[in-house]
């Protein structure tokens, strides 16, 4: 187990969701699934109890501990993305398997894990201050997934 790990508390379904973000999500994998060793408040022996895998190389482990704790948008994960065929790959995948759309890029998976997928395109065009990531922002302020292309135009003026 790597020096700090981050842990995801859901429900049940640790196990679909870490196959799921392997699926989706390059330099992920499913390391490890623990069972119960004896019967706890969320479950019993033999169930699912955690999962040890990565998102996009970052290391989690996902921790069946029933529904005591719901996920909100205090974490999120935010995956930069190359260009608008990325950021829609991505964007589609999460929304498109029982998540939901939020704004400015923010997405909710079904297991209620909250994901930022941002192009680079605004990234670099926060980053380059001035009237150009004043425009960069009023434009992103409106949208839900981020369109490149208008935050580029959005950049140019």
């Amino acid at each position: 187990m790597a020096k700090n790990t981050i842990c995801l508390w859901y429900d049940k379904d640790a196990e679909a969701a870490a196959r799921f973000y392997s699926e989706t999500f390059p330099d992920s994998a499913v390391l490890a699934v623990h069972r119960a060793p004896s019967d706890y408040p969320a479950g019993r022996e033999g169930d699912v109890l955690t999962v040890e895998f990565t998102v996009a190389g970052v290391t989690c482990l996902g921790l069946n501990g029933g529904a005591a704790f719901k996920h909100n948008e205090a974490f999120s994960f935010q995956i930069a993305t190359d260009d608008q065929a990325e950021t829609d790959r991505y964007w589609d995948a999460i929304v498109g398997n029982g998540g939901q759309e939020s704004a400015c890029g923010w997405c909710k998976d079904k297991w209620g894990v909250s994901w930022q997928i941002t192009p680079r395109a605004l990234t670099e065009a926060l980053a380059a201050g001035g009237d150009e990531a004043k425009r960069a922002f009023e434009a992103m302020m409106d949208m839900r997934k981020i369109d490149v292309a208008a935050i580029e135009a959005a950049r140019r003026g």
